[in-house]
């Protein structure tokens, strides 16, 4: 809003541990029931982003919130972009290690980004979530994959059809992946009780939060260039 003189806004105060912190301090929190819950939200806020053709680009478990009273919240769209229609441009390359898609590695306009990068991503988070292992870069997986999937490792308490899923959303190829964030839902709740598998109630739009962990509500000065 406009007062005196120049421009304002506000941001909600957000107190929480990031997923990084709950995994690093608190493991054994971490269940396949508790992991399911905690990604419901994320997975209707990338949905609902990606219904306009913009993606995060930069999921990962210290970009997650978890709120005092467990509401999991998607944080720093500094890496979201837009994608017109199929247009050619190149997407600046952004990218974390570990959670960034071999697609993210490239600006080539060739290697298309889409739902399937974040997916990747997130992905990626939950493999770290049950492992506690973070997955080798994918740059490193193209050359030689290193990394075990989940279904063979057999982590105790969770569902075969679960990890198959992870491990699907972490395929090095793109077209592996599921393509939508729909397909991946119903990959990861396939064994849940029907009715399970979204946020019943919930507004996607509202399960992203602004960028950084804790958000204090004050006055931000909003100033022109010259």
């Amino acid at each position: 809003w406009e007062q005196n003189g120049t421009a304002y806004m506000a941001m909600p105060f957000y107190e929480g541990r990031t997923l990084q912190q709950v995994i690093d301090k608190q493991g054994s929190l971490v269940t396949q029931p508790w992991l399911q819950q905690t990604i419901r939200p994320l997975l209707d806020a990338l949905e609902h982003m990606h219904a306009a053709d913009c993606y995060h680009r930069d999921v990962s478990a210290d970009n997650i919130l978890i709120l005092n009273d467990g509401q999991a919240l998607l944080l720093d769209f500094g890496a979201a972009r837009r994608v017109i229609g199929d247009s050619e441009q190149a997407l600046t390359v952004m990218l974390k290690p570990g959670y960034a898609p071999i697609e993210q590695y490239a600006d080539d306009p060739a290697c298309r980004q889409g739902p399937w990068t974040d997916i990747y991503a997130l992905s990626a988070v939950l493999y770290y979530a049950v492992s506690g292992k973070l997955p080798t870069a994918a740059a490193s997986r193209i050359m030689h994959d290193p990394l075990p999937p989940l279904s063979a490792l057999q982590p105790p308490g969770y569902d075969n059809a679960f990890l198959e899923a992870i491990d699907k959303g972490m395929s090095i190829r793109p077209e592996n992946r599921p393509r939508t964030v729909a397909e991946f839902r119903a990959l990861l709740f396939k064994d849940a009780p029907h009715g399970q598998g979204a946020t019943e109630g919930a507004t996607p739009a509202a399960q992203a939060a602004p960028s950084t962990r804790r958000r204090r509500k004050f006055l931000l000065p909003v100033v022109a260039a010259a």
